[in-house]
């Protein structure tokens, strides 16, 4: 491995350290993921589900976070209903032949979605139009909003609590949205079921 190669590796690997450090350090922010675990818990003890939307790599991150309510995180649990707004390939192209990209989320939110709900929104931008047209269709139905973004864009005023990143660059925050969307997920299960139950390895 030559030298460039190497310090390439390195300086990457040490700004996604450095993001969540000044993760770690952020007071309001750290109290922000707590207070959305919260929320899910919230919604699944009464009954309600999770709902996950973005695009692109945000796409692939509402997925994995679905799968992991569905399936496991750490230990073996009834399956908590979740659901990603990017997996129905006949959904999405109807609707964005017939109605828009932007309304790719909003559609099936106003389908799917009822009072009482979490919905998810994942944005690196904070602006992606399809994701914040799902929200107002959040907010007529009563529907909670949790965001997840960097440090900029209109979902920060636009959620019910937006986790926000401090970064601007793109692989930084996404990064730190998955761990974010493990911790959520760690935390409903050690709330909603026994904490001494069985640890597996998760996925």
């Amino acid at each position: 491995m030559t030298a460039f190669n190497r310090q390439y590796i390195e300086k990457n690997i040490a700004n996604s350290i450095a993001t969540k450090q000044q993760l770690l350090q952020n007071e309001e922010l750290l109290d922000r993921i707590h207070q959305a675990a919260e929320l899910c818990v919230a919604c699944y003890k009464s009954g309600k589900k999770v709902i996950l939307a973005g695009n692109g790599g945000s796409a692939a991150d509402a997925q994995h976070v679905a799968a992991e309510m569905v399936a496991r995180y750490n230990f073996n649990r009834p399956g908590l209903p979740s659901i990603a707004l990017t997996t129905d390939t006949s959904a999405l192209t109807a609707i964005g032949n017939d109605y828009g990209y932007e309304h790719l989320f909003s559609r099936q939110l106003e389908a799917n979605g009822v009072e009482g709900d979490v919905f998810i929104g994942i944005t690196t931008s904070g602006n992606s139009v399809n994701i914040l047209k799902a929200i107002e269709v959040a907010r007529e139905k009563n529907i909670h909003v949790i965001g997840l973004a960097g440090s900029g864009g209109k979902i920060q005023t636009e959620s019910d609590i937006c986790l926000n990143v401090p970064s601007t660059v793109t692989p930084r925050i996404q990064e730190c949205h998955i761990l974010i969307g493990h911790i959520i997920c760690g935390y409903i299960e050690d709330a909603m079921f026994a904490p001494d139950a069985p640890k597996g390895g998760g996925q």
